[in-house]
């Protein structure tokens, strides 16, 4: 703003009211004895914004209350003129109607428009109006004077503020992260205001500064590497404000098995999911990758929502165009990068995006939340075609306390899967492999219309077809049979069906030709019997342990993974799941643990079955 400006009429619009910058100016003595003119327009759309709860309004409106305390001081006159809208003021912002009755306001007021909105400057100049555009500029203050950066220091990942709480932060490096109490005193609501606004004037200003989301009580501000996520009612139950910052930049030589990861993705482009849970490292793992990649002559590109990577100014950061991913992936099929990091990855259409992207022959890196590393990989069942996967997802790699804990290859290949000796069973499998040893951990494969997901360390020579098998019928048999069941597979083409005595009648049909349809469907004999026939598992020498806290119940090794009944005297007390040790922990005071520990200590009979 040039002091040496003469003019002492400005028609504000609204961009200028938001980011702050005129109460500045006043204090500065930039604008002496000047009227301001507010259109009533302006004020209307910052209502509505407010209304619906973007922070933008609440920093407009209260940068309209400091110029009222600056009017009534005597340092300007400010005025409001011009019609209000009859229409809703945010649907005539997005038609340009609304900077069109601003426009007209100066017109009318033989005053010069103040604005930041580069559109609105480009159309005052084309009609002749005379106008000053105040472009994005670094805040005088700095962001190290931004009331929210005392509350950091060097080992501040993020920071926590609620009204009415102390302010919290986690401070250390990921993995060895504690959150502390910053102060004694809770924070005020008209403290936690204080900061919103500048935070949100500061955003607007600065040229590393946007704002990505504000509706409904939902702010997000991206600012320089700050990421501030502001909440009000009636998003949430009270005013809150979170602010991250990445603590550490590593390159990819400081990961393990870095130079196998570098020699995988030079042969080819990639699909590679990056999983682990919240504040594990994932971003920053994601950062040397992509500063590898940029050095190493591959294009690329990021879609981020919000874009809070800290990257190289040689890679372009999209984010959602409209609002809407998808978008934004016809625009990179367009520009055709070598790799694409997603980040982060959380609906389906994400999910969908990245399969189609990648299908499109772009090397794509994904960013999801996942606590093990083949949960990333189970995200993608039923929203990308089971056959499809390997072709989308090729590698995985797992970040925990910051370092890479997991690296699994993705393959497809048709065979029998791992403890089903049957070769009629073969089918598609998709194998899931360590990525140093080749050694094979997991299947995924269809088994009926289910999808399993199998540890292979955990396939025994106990035929875990059959333990498949029973999960399958079970699925088949709950949309047919009302009440309890028990299944027992007795061999590969047999098994046997418990039910309540009333239940046979109508399984079997008139002359058996309901359950010969139900074996047709389900392609195994089934013999229907009742729960009187089924066989009891007597153990009256269970071994019972009681402690303070527990009764656990150690079973039968035969019986792990099943569910059962435990019945004392001949009555039901418990029905649950066996653990993988074989046993049953009750926690003393619970119904079923005292049943069990008095029929123990009395020598009564306590017996177990398999349940349904």
């Amino acid at each position: 703003m040039s002091e040496t400006n003469k003019a002492e009429r400005y028609v504000l619009d609204t961009s200028v009211i938001v980011d702050g910058r005129i109460t500045e100016g006043i204090r500065q003595n930039r604008f002496p004895n000047a009227v301001f003119i507010v259109p009533n327009a302006v004020l209307a759309l910052l209502e509505a914004r407010a209304v619906r709860g973007q922070e933008t309004g609440y920093a407009g409106l209260s940068e309209l209350k400091r110029l009222q305390q600056l009017a009534w001081e005597g340092q300007i006159e400010l005025v409001f003129k011009g019609d209000r809208p009859r229409f809703d003021p945010l649907r005539l912002e997005e038609t340009g109607e609304l900077h069109a009755m601003v426009r007209a306001v100066a017109e009318e007021e033989n005053a010069v428009l103040l604005t930041s909105s580069r559109s609105q400057a480009l159309v005052s100049e084309a009609q002749g109006l005379p106008m000053q555009f105040l472009g994005a500029t670094t805040d005088s203050r700095g962001l190290e004077q931004l009331s929210i950066m005392q509350f950091f220091d060097d080992q501040t990942m993020s920071v926590h503020l609620r009204a009415k709480t102390r302010p919290r932060a986690k401070r250390g490096a990921p993995g060895r992260m504690k959150v502390i109490a910053l102060r004694d005193e809770p924070m005020t609501e008209k403290e936690l205001e204080r900061i919103a606004r500048e935070i949100v004037e500061v955003a607007k200003g600065h040229p590393e500064g946007f704002i990505e989301m504000d509706a409904g009580g939902s702010t997000v501000v991206q600012l320089k590497n700050l990421r501030i996520a502001i909440a009000r009612p009636p998003f949430s139950d009270a005013l809150e404000i979170t602010v991250v910052r990445p603590v550490v930049h590593k390159k990819l030589d400081e990961y393990r098995y870095a130079d196998l990861l570098k020699e995988r993705l030079r042969e080819r482009s990639r699909g590679v999911l990056v999983s682990g849970a919240p504040g594990a490292g994932k971003s920053t793992f994601v950062q040397g990758i992509a500063e590898y990649l940029q050095e190493s002559g591959w294009i690329l590109k990021t879609m981020e929502k919000p874009r809070d990577l800290e990257l190289s100014e040689d890679i372009t950061q999209y984010t959602a165009l409209n609002g809407e991913m998808k978008k934004t992936a016809d625009v990179l099929l367009l520009v055709r990068p070598d790799y694409t990091i997603f980040d982060e990855m959380r609906v389906d259409e994400d999910f969908e995006v990245f399969a189609d992207m990648r299908l499109a022959g772009v090397g794509m890196i994904g960013v999801v939340h996942a606590t093990r590393g083949i949960d990333a990989v189970q995200r993608l069942i039923g929203r990308v075609d089971l056959g499809m996967i390997p072709q989308v997802v090729d590698t995985v790699v797992f970040i925990e306390d910051g370092d890479v804990k997991e690296i699994y290859e993705v393959e497809f290949t048709v065979k029998v899967p791992s403890g089903m000796g049957d070769t009629d069973l073969a089918r598609p499998v998709i194998e899931i492999r360590e990525f140093e040893s080749k050694a094979l951990v997991y299947e995924i494969y269809s088994f009926g219309e289910q999808v399993v997901v199998m540890p292979v360390k955990e396939v025994v020579s106990e035929k875990p077809v059959w333990r498949l098998a029973t999960q399958a019928l079970e699925y088949e048999l709950r949309r047919v049979i009302r009440g309890p069941f028990t299944v027992e597979i007795r061999s590969d083409n047999q098994a046997t069906l418990y039910v309540d005595e009333e239940q046979i009648p109508m399984i079997l049909g008139r002359g058996g030709s309901r359950i010969r349809e139900l074996e047709a469907e389900l392609g195994i004999g089934l013999d229907v019997r009742s729960y009187d026939e089924m066989e009891m598992t007597l153990h009256q020498d269970i071994d019972i342990e009681v402690s303070d806290r527990h009764v656990i119940l150690d079973l039968d090794p035969s019986l792990r993974g099943r569910n059962i009944e435990i019945l004392v005297d001949g009555e039901p007390v418990f029905i649950g799941s066996v653990s993988r040790t074989g046993s049953i922990k009750l926690v003393r005071g619970s119904e079923p643990a005292e049943r069990i520990y008095e029929a123990h200590k009395s020598g009564g009979m306590i017996r177990v079955r398999r349940a349904g």
